[in-house]
């Protein structure tokens, strides 16, 4: 199970490396980020790669859920705790995120870009839920990345430990959560969204 998840894991967090890398694109403008996911679509929509993805996201939160029901009793260090708890959390995101984005193009017939993602972040009310639910998500992600470097790693040639490797990791997805959210708010300035994606926000 543990290897399964593992390589799951992976397959996902290659294509999350390069959805975060897009949203940093933000920083920007709306356009640069939709440029930018045009071009990594060419490599990841289409049905070959996106079955795998599906597949792999399936086997993650199966596999996620069972490895924290099995192990969670025994956590007793910080990092064995956050690895458990962040896993718990981007299991419920991936099963919220893309039943949404599936939902989005198929049933609701919206082309699921920049727009269909800071709809709600850059909305009132709703951005009091969607802020802290994709400022988590981002922060489980490397909060994850950290606890599985601390378990694995070794001293490096800077004779940081891995605790302190894992720990800066921590600090870089705090900084990166921030940048995201400055450019998918348009530098706290605020986001028109196209009439299209009104459905989103309850118009």
């Amino acid at each position: 199970m543990r290897k399964i998840h593992y390589y799951s894991g992976l397959i996902i967090s290659i294509f999350i490396g390069l959805h975060l890398f897009n949203h940093f694109c933000s920083i920007f403008g709306a356009d640069a980020h939709i440029k930018m996911m045009n071009i990594l679509r060419i490599f990841y929509r289409n049905v070959f790669i996106e079955t795998i993805l599906l597949m792999a996201v399936f086997v993650q939160i199966i596999s996620g859920i069972t490895l924290f029901r099995s192990n969670h009793q025994f956590a007793n260090s910080y990092f064995d705790k956050l690895h458990l708890w962040t896993g718990l959390y981007l299991a419920l995101f991936f099963m919220i995120h893309v039943s949404a984005v599936l939902g989005g193009r198929f049933l609701l017939h919206l082309d699921t870009n920049f727009y269909f993602g800071v709809a709600g972040v850059n909305t009132f009310p709703f951005n009091l839920f969607f802020i802290p639910y994709y400022g988590l998500a981002v922060m489980s992600f490397f909060g994850h990345i950290a606890c599985i470097h601390q378990k694995k790693m070794k001293k490096n040639i800077f004779s940081r430990t891995p605790r302190e490797q894992s720990i800066t990791i921590l600090v870089v997805g705090a900084l990166w959560t921030i940048l995201l959210f400055y450019g998918l708010t348009n530098r706290f300035e605020g986001v028109m969204i196209p009439q299209a994606y009104d459905v989103l926000i309850g118009k």
